[in-house]
């Protein structure tokens, strides 16, 4: 299971959540996208979907899971959230649980699981994010986008105690760009970010360093995303060979190498 999330709103989260599913469906994988941004759930947009049932109904017992998970454009399914939901701000226990037995039902019927988190570092978002096994932050050269992305990997280290995180760096102007981000960014969290407990963490051998960030790759900017954006259609489908969508696929071939090589994709 894999939570895809990041610092700050606008940097193309869903945008790659859903796409980068596509991509993955292409290569043979059953994937499934949850979106986990609980009260401001926007993948139905993206997709152009209308769903009848959403992830709401099924946590408060007015629908079956089954009935809440529709086929999207791409080859994948989705499970839409429940938009304007203001209880979610803040999930109580009970919700807690019901959302943990909704994954832990969804996870043995799919190769992947994308959980499209909330923006920035909230009670729900870090929740979402503390039930998948490898974390993708999505974020872009903009100084703004980089300070968040480096507040979430703070929280996610010292929290969560994780062992490393993949980066996916939108909107890149020059290709390198990402990388070069990656390696600031890495050289910030070894010198500042405390990692007192490291050893133990969720998917590491003892000993292992803590906040190793992993480079998945730049998507550049294209003016077919903009394209793809207002027509509500994805970009691997509609236009295949666009930069940032020949990018996508290679995303998708190293975050299965990586995250889904050994099985964390559950």
């Amino acid at each position: 299971m894999l939570a895809v999330t990041s610092g700050k709103g606008g940097v193309g989260k869903t945008f790659v959540s859903a796409n980068l599913a596509a991509a993955l469906a292409r290569r043979g994988l059953r994937v499934l996208v949850l979106d986990a941004d609980l009260g401001l759930a926007n993948l139905d947009v993206v997709l152009n979907l209308y769903a009848r049932t959403t992830l709401h109904d099924v946590l408060t017992g007015k629908a079956k899971l089954e009935q809440a998970i529709v086929p999207a454009p791409g080859g994948f399914s989705v499970l839409m959230g429940g938009s304007g939901m203001a209880e979610y701000a803040r999930l109580t226990p009970d919700m807690r649980e019901k959302f943990t037995q909704v994954l832990n039902s969804l996870t043995p019927r799919y190769d992947v699981v994308l959980l499209d988190t909330g923006a920035g570092i909230s009670d729900a978002v870090l929740f979402a994010i503390s039930l998948a096994s490898e974390v993708v932050l999505v974020a872009t050269p903009e100084p703004t986008s980089l300070t968040d992305a480096y507040a979430t990997i703070k929280v996610l280290v010292n929290q969560q105690r994780r062992p490393r995180i993949h980066m996916i760096v939108n909107q890149a102007s020059r290709p390198g760009d990402g990388r070069a981000i990656t390696m600031q960014l890495q050289q910030v969290v070894g010198r500042f970010v405390v990692q007192e407990g490291a050893e133990g963490a969720i998917g590491s051998a003892p000993g292992a360093e803590a906040g190793r960030l992993i480079h998945l790759g730049d998507i550049p900017s294209d003016p077919a995303v903009r394209q793809a954006v207002m027509r509500r259609q994805l970009l691997m489908q509609t236009m295949p060979g666009a930069p940032a969508a020949l990018a996508m696929v290679q995303v998708a071939s190293k975050l299965q190498d990586t995250a889904l090589r050994s099985g964390s994709g559950d």
